[in-house]
This record gives structure tokens, C-alpha cells and sequence, in this order.
């Protein structure tokens, strides 16, 4: 299934950056990927977790000999060789081309690209040089980037990709002297990408370092549509309470309809950014239990304003997310325990572990002093006053007897 998706993904722009090569910099080397075509899914870059390098795929070539030159790459790294000699597997298959790298090793690029490779030395001069086709590496030890660009069929702004392939390469040269880290600059070379050159829909990117990537915040929700425009607004949050929504719907609020607050709107590229970036003041937050659409965000967002007003601690974080389950903010989920949640402050991460409601229900039973089952044999002999009455007993009972334990 991962080829056969592989297959019909093209990435048009392809960038690695690595701006500390010694690899201890958590956000010292990033890569990404995107393209004005269809189906831009995570897969069309692939991230080894266990060896820190990233191999990009792309070209005009059959989508079959694609995949054959991706295993042949991965197999070479996984037996040890350099970028550039995986890299230069791609040019065993017409029209493809592949770019491979980790802060640790440098990167290549290799087969059939238009690219430019950009160094920076330690005295901060820049040599940005053209290349097209065999094998181009960013040597091991440097600081750099090797950059792909090209134009797909039918963007209306064909043509512009020689301009916007150098004008990037530069900037990025620009911002690897002046001490940017490579996540922040991969998501900025992507926005002047994306808005100056169409090939615009995620893809996404990847944190090398420290192993984290977008995920599937910016990929095509289904089959044979296009991305996210990353040139575009991705939504609006609370700081406050973690409330977010994402366009269009973000376009219907001024203000947090939860507490009030005023929201911040957040591009798609600073959203990027943000995701990949490992700093005092953000949380990685992974999501696992229900595939359910839109809860991975809302999730992020309301840990994250957790973490941010009372740091790390997992009966606040599972507070803070039982409270947007209550005020239907995250819906599709049960409650969650502390127990239910992976806190790592060391490499500020949180993991959160749902249960799905069953028979597609939005939130969890109301926490009424009865048993669920007891409710379920009423619900099906009583009529609704009736019900109602009894939940009234109920309640009256409780409350008589808090009465007189407090004035006894």
C-alpha cells in the first residue's frame, strides 16, 4: 500500500537543509516536499527514524520505476552507502530523481533534476551553483542545502521556476549565515515556493534531528485531489484554551467561542514551522486511537495551550482535554485518564492515547449517578416523563442526604 500511493505522487520541490552538521542541533537539519499535482501524500518522502536521513522522490519518469529506484536507494543506505551513491541510482531509471540526506552524512541528489546546491562556509560566504542531471552532493561536515524545483502541467504559473529555484537557493544561503535553524528555513523556502512559483500543495516536512515530521496536516484528504495551498492561511487558535479551526470555517470567527479570547491566525508555512521545530516553548504531540478527521489538530492545539499555561503535567493535560471533550471542542473520543497520556518534558513531547465512543456517538455519557446499564433497561420501559422523574428521585435523594450530613 505504501508503493502503490508512492506511485502516484510526484513532488515537484524538493529541499534538504542542514545547518549543523555535527547533528546536535535538535533543529539542525529539515526537509520538505510538495508540488502543484494531486495525491502530495507524507509518502512521497520517506524519513528513517533509526538513521536520520530523509530520501525525496520526484520526476517525469514512470511512477513504477520510481518505486524500484527508491527501494534500490533505500537498500544501498540501509547497506551503508553514501547519499550520493544512493542518490545515484535514480539515474538507472528515466526521468527520475532522488534526493537523500541527514545532518550527520550531507546530502545528493541524483538522475534527472534542475537543482541548485547552496554552501556556506564558516566565515559565512555563500556559493550557490546550477546543476542539471548525474550526481551533486552536499559534502559531508557542510553547512548547506540542495534545492529542486520545477514546474508542473497545467500551473498557471509555468515558467517562473528557473527565477524562483535561484531566488530561493539565495535566500537560503542567506539564512543558513545568518544562524537560522534549517526547520525554520525549510518552511520559508517553501512559502516563497509555494506563492511565487504555484507548486504550492503539501507534502510537508520533516524534522531530521529530532525525528518528527507534519504528518498528514497538509497532505490531500483523499485520492487524486491536491494538498494544502501552502501559500495560504491554515487556521485560527486560542491561545488561551486551545480552541482552533481551520479554514474556511476559520473565516466565521473574530473571537474564541469558548472563552472569548482573541485568536491568532496561523499561515500554513508558520504552522509548519511550528510543527517541526523543537523550542523551550513548543510540544510534539502525537495522536493515536481514532483516525477520526480533525481530532489529531484540535488535540495539538489543546495540549499545547495546556502545556503553556501549567508545563508538562498529565492530570493538566488530561484535564484541559476532558474539558474541550465537555465543551465539544473534541468530539468521537472518551474521557482520558492521566494513565491514557505519554508525557516526555526531557524531549517535550506528549503522546495521547483515545478510545473511541462506539456506535458513532460525538461525546461520552452524561455522568448521572446511574449506572449506564440501568439507563439503557429504562430508556427502553419508560416513557420519557417517566425517565425524567426517576433521574429527579434520584437527584432528590442525593440532595437530601448532603442536606443532612451537613447539619447533623
Amino acid at each position: 500500500m505504501l508503493f502503490s500511493v508512492i506511485a502516484s505522487a510526484s513532488a515537484t520541490c524538493n529541499v534538504i537543509v542542514i545547518t549543523d552538521p555535527s547533528g546536535e542541533d535538535p533543529n539542525g537539519a529539515a526537509a520538505g516536499s510538495m508540488s502543484f499535482a494531486n495525491n502530495m501524500f507524507q509518502s512521497s518522502f520517506i524519513m528513517s527514524k533509526n538513521d536520520g536521513y530523509a530520501v525525496l522522490s520526484g520526476g517525469e519518469g514512470n511512477s513504477t520505476e520510481r518505486n524500484y529506484a527508491i527501494i534500490d536507494a533505500l537498500g544501498a543506505m540501509q547497506h551503508g552507502s553514501s547519499p550520493a551513491a544512493a542518490a545515484a541510482l535514480a539515474g538507472g531509471f528515466e526521468g527520475i530523481r532522488l534526493l537523500i540526506g541527514g545532518p550527520s552524512m550531507g546530502a545528493a541528489i541524483g538522475g534527472s533534476f534542475n537543482a541548485y546546491l547552496v554552501v556556506v562556509d564558516d566565515a559565512g560566504t555563500i556559493r550557490v551553483t546550477h546543476h542539471e542531471g548525474g550526481v551533486v552532493q552536499l559534502p559531508q561536515g557542510s553547512k548547506g542545502a540542495i534545492i529542486h524545483l520545477r514546474n508542473s502541467e497545467g500551473n498557471p504559473k509555468s515558467g517562473t521556476a528557473d527565477r524562483v529555484r535561484r531566488e530561493t537557493a539565495v535566500n537560503i544561503g542567506k539564512m543558513i549565515r545568518d544562524g537560522y535553524p534549517a526547520t525554520y528555513i525549510v518552511g520559508k523556502a517553501m512559502e516563497e515556493v509555494a506563492r511565487d512559483s504555484g507548486e504550492k500543495y503539501g507534502g510537508g516536512a520533516v524534522n531530521l534531528v529530532s525525528l518528527i515530521s507534519t504528518g498528514d496536516m497538509f497532505v490531500p484528504k483523499e485520492v487524486n485531489t491536491t494538498g494544502y495551498p501552502m501559500d495560504e492561511n491554515y487556521s485560527k487558535a486560542c491561545l488561551n484554551c486551545g480552541w482552533a479551526t481551520g479554514y474556511p470555517d476559520a473565516e466565521n470567527y473574530n473571537v474564541c467561542p469558548i472563552c472569548n479570547h482573541e485568536l491568532e491566525v496561523r499561515s500554513a508555512t508558520d504552522v509548519l514551522i511550528d510543527e517541526i521545530t523543537i523550542s523551550k516553548d513548543a510540544v510534539s504531540v502525537s495522536v493515536y486511537g481514532s483516525e477520526k478527521a480533525g481530532l489529531s489538530d484540535i488535540t495539538r492545539e489543546v495540549v499545547k495551550a495546556s502545556v503553556k499555561k501549567y508545563g508538562y503535567n498529565a492530570s493538566s493535560i488530561a484535564g484541559s482535554i476532558n474539558k474541550g471533550i465537555n465543551n465539544g471542542l473534541i468530539v468521537g473520543v472518551d474521557y482520558v485518564e492521566p494513565s491514557d497520556l505519554n508525557v516526555k518534558p526531557d524531549v517535550r513531547a506528549v503522546g495521547v492515547y483515545y478510545n473511541p465512543l462506539p456506535n458513532g456517538r460525538t461525546s461520552p455519557a452524561w455522568n448521572l449517578p446511574i449506572n449506564s446499564i440501568v439507563l439503557t433497561i429504562l430508556g427502553s420501559i419508560q416513557t420519557a416523563i417517566g425517565f425524567v422523574l426517576i433521574v429527579l428521585v434520584v437527584f432528590r435523594t442525593r440532595l437530601l442526604k448532603s442536606f443532612r450530613d451537613r447539619v447533623s
